[in-house]
């Protein structure tokens, strides 16, 4: 006796059409996060979304869902353009020549960084250093994650950085 029209055809199709990926494999963690939860727009030389019309803020969200296919240490190790220029670099300090000032609702020991997104195109932003430690671990709801990007301003003139090369 044969098997055939013994199957369940409705209950493979649905089978098969449901993810196959999950949480388990911990690929999620690698992938670099972008947070805007400190964005600036209030600093003469940064700019808001708006001022990004659609086309910039078209391809600014491109370059965030290809960035965030990999780790940000990953794309520390990435360059692009003529200058063959890193695609992410992490500064440390807040720079001293710069056409920006800290704002104060950002803390005043992360990491400050910027990814180059096209030619003197920048988005700035920080890191919690992934060696930071808090001084009272018990106010941590849940660790720090040094993976994830906090974009502060736009900075469509390069502005940010002033001593680096464009």
């Amino acid at each position: 006796m044969s098997s055939k029209g013994f199957g369940n055809g409705r209950k493979t199709s649905f089978l098969t059409s449901l993810p196959s990926i999950s949480l388990d494999s911990g690929e999620i963690v690698e992938k670099c996060k972008f947070n805007f939860s400190y964005f600036d727009k209030s600093q003469p030389h940064g700019q808001d979304f708006v001022d990004w019309e659609l086309l910039g803020l078209t391809k600014l969200l491109e370059k965030l869902k290809n960035y965030s296919e990999s780790p940000l240490e990953y794309w520390r190790h990435q360059r692009a353009g003529a200058g063959s220029l890193k695609i992410f670099e992490i500064y440390g300090k807040f720079p001293a020549k710069s056409e920006f000032k800290h704002p104060k609702h950002v803390p005043h020991d992360v990491s400050w960084a910027r990814f180059r997104l096209e030619n003197l195109v920048r988005l700035i932003g920080f890191v919690v250093p992934k060696d930071f430690k808090c001084s009272d671990p018990s106010k941590l709801k849940a660790p720090f994650d040094s993976n994830t990007f906090y974009v502060v301003f736009l900075d469509e003139g390069h502005k940010f950085y002033s001593t680096e090369d464009p």
